[in-house]
């Protein structure tokens, strides 16, 4: 009998993966939310807590990366940059459906260059992710406030919101397309790239990598950089969903994106992890905030519970920490 339990437990296991019990998570959580609060299960109900998931997905995207490359690593100035992608967007765009390009190829060089000044403090002079990307998120935030000067001067372009909030297939919003397409290149990225493959290696071991030729601090620097973009994509896509911005836009994105990159299965210690994880992780977090709106609990005990959830995740991966530096 053992034996037969043990034959089945090896055929599903390769099945169990992070991300797939993620996604199975959401469902069961979606469908139970349907007994607690009549109503919630329904097709308009799923097709917004895809979307809504997907703007959480989308930011999270790169501390995914960030968080696979190990050293501790997590970017605490990800939520500035959400708000600093969207403010640069708001005001260069002002409107114009014109602008739209260019705007977002500045707010990739923003996003991109905040996140070179990261991995060279982490990289180059040794500091630690969690106190440099901690000043960085201080400085990105006194730069937004130089730059507005307390003044949201700007608008949306008419482009944006039509395209990321509003159906494009059938009930299908573009946002989710899009969220797939990024999903597909986070995998091409992790998967089948030399990028990927070293990134995952300086997770595991950033001594060995370096032994077997490794540039570890190159990969660092880059996967900052390309958190720092993502992050202000982020901001980008943000705002053709809010339509207007404010000066902690951002901020409330930072802890559910970490979450969401835990609740995947990301490994904390690093080099293990993948981004469909972090999708299905969003889709759990986005599944009980909308059941908490739903059942009316005050905002307070919604921090509470997703606190409590993140803080036995992290217990839970904790154990799995190896000594790999």
């Amino acid at each position: 009998m053992t034996t037969l339990k043990n034959t089945y437990l090896n055929r599903i296991r390769p099945y169990l993966s992070p991300p797939v019990v993620a996604l199975v998570l959401a469902i069961i959580l979606f469908l139970v939310g349907g007994f607690l609060a009549p109503g919630f299960t329904n097709t308009a109900q799923a097709v917004n807590i895809v979307r809504l998931a997907a703007f959480l997905g989308i930011i999270a995207a790169g501390q995914t990366l960030v968080i696979i490359s190990g050293g501790e690593g997590i970017d605490l100035s990800a939520g500035a940059l959400v708000t600093l992608g969207a403010i640069l967007t708001y005001r260069i765009t002002d409107g114009s459906d014109a602008m739209i390009l260019p705007a977002l190829a500045i707010v990739l060089l923003a996003g991109a260059g905040i996140g070179l000044l990261n991995g060279i403090g982490i990289a180059v002079l040794g500091m630690p992710p969690l106190v440099i990307t901690l000043g960085m998120s201080g400085v990105v935030t006194g730069v937004i406030y130089f730059y507005t000067r307390g003044e949201l001067i700007g608008d949306t372009p008419p482009a944006m919101g039509r395209l990321l909030s509003q159906a494009l297939i059938g009930p299908i919003p573009g946002v989710i397309g899009l969220w797939l397409l990024l999903g597909l290149c986070m995998w091409l990225l992790l998967e089948r790239t030399t990028f990927g493959k070293q990134l995952f290696s300086i997770g595991i071991n950033r001594t060995a990598a370096h032994l077997s030729g490794v540039r570890v601090n190159l990969i660092v620097v880059v996967t900052y950089m390309v958190s720092g973009a993502l992050a202000a994509f982020g901001g980008f896509v943000l705002l053709g969903f809010t339509q207007t911005v404010f000066l902690n836009l951002g901020q409330p994105f930072l802890f559910p994106a970490i979450a969401a990159v835990v609740v995947g299965g990301t490994v904390l210690a690093g080099g293990k992890g993948s981004y469909w994880g972090t999708m299905a992780g969003a889709l759990v977090l986005q599944v009980i905030d909308s059941l908490l709106l739903a059942l009316r609990v005050e905002e307070a005990f919604q921090l509470i519970i997703l606190g409590a959830m993140l803080l036995i995740l992290l217990t839970m991966y904790g154990r799995q920490r190896s000594v790999r530096q």
